[in-house]
């Protein structure tokens, strides 16, 4: 099965896509056919992103505003996409923030300030398409961007890991409720890949002891989430819902 060849068409739109994963996941699939909508705060990068998709050949690829934080924001974002896109077929939670240091060490504002953007960002996006596709009696599927920290802890990170937590569980819970319209809600948990949100880390001793403790001893490459990404984005999982794909190097496995 070409899994590429599935996006052929589909209108999908991502966001936090002006960097990271977001960027590679917007590569992708303007790659593989799709009409693309980038979303994110940083208009600046999601201006200089479609105008690379265009070049490459992606010309009807759009960028919008957004803040997942916002509900006016995603209400608008949402609207804005379909209407650019004459309908929507997928959508990618990919918009996500970190905070580092021990918890008793956070303030209530750096909690809430990860928990709005991972958690309520997600639930925000995905209650609107969810809606858009009850309404018009469409099919979709929604992506989201979880982690392997939703599913195990590290030290350092406790407001990330609770809010991916939350993802994991949103999206079994979405699944279940949504199935009956035909909306399938699915997540990828990766592990450590090296993006703008931990630059720099892998090199730090701290860094250099996280790799010994995953089983394949590196960092994943991009790429390797592209197969995982092509199926659950397009109908090539059209039986699949409620699932939390780990892409990680056997780190979920490792029990240390």
């Amino acid at each position: 099965m070409d899994l590429g060849a599935r996006l052929e068409g589909r209108r999908i739109l991502i966001t936090g896509a002006s960097s990271g994963l977001g960027a590679h996941f917007a590569r992708l699939c303007a790659r593989n056919g799709a009409r693309v909508a980038i979303a994110a705060r940083r208009a600046d990068r999601l201006q200089a992103l479609v105008g690379e998709l265009r070049e490459s050949g992606a010309q009807d690829a759009i960028s919008l505003p957004l803040d997942v934080s916002d509900e006016a924001s995603v209400k608008t974002c949402i609207g804005d996409a379909v209407e650019a896109l004459g309908g929507l077929d997928t959508l990618v939670n990919n918009a996500g923030m970190a905070s580092q240091g021990l918890s008793i060490d956070h303030s209530t504002a750096d909690f809430d300030a990860v928990l709005s953007v991972n958690l309520r960002g997600v639930w925000l996006m995905a209650t609107e398409a969810g809606r858009h596709w009850r309404e018009t009696g469409t099919p979709g599927a929604i992506v989201n961007i979880a982690s392997v920290l939703g599913l195990r802890v590290a030290t350092g990170v406790a407001p990330y890991a609770i809010s991916k937590a939350g993802v994991v569980q949103l999206t079994k819970a979405m699944a279940l409720e949504l199935a009956r319209f035909n909306i399938r809600v699915n997540a990828i948990a990766p592990g450590y890949f090296s993006t703008e949100i931990n630059e720099g880390f892998f090199e730090t001793a701290q860094g250099q002891a996280m790799l010994k403790r995953i089983p394949m001893r590196r960092t994943g490459e991009m790429e390797e989430l592209d197969a995982p990404f092509l199926l659950l984005a397009s109908d090539a999982s059209s039986f699949m819902t409620g699932a939390i794909v780990p892409v990680d190097g056997g780190h979920l496995v490792n029990s240390l």
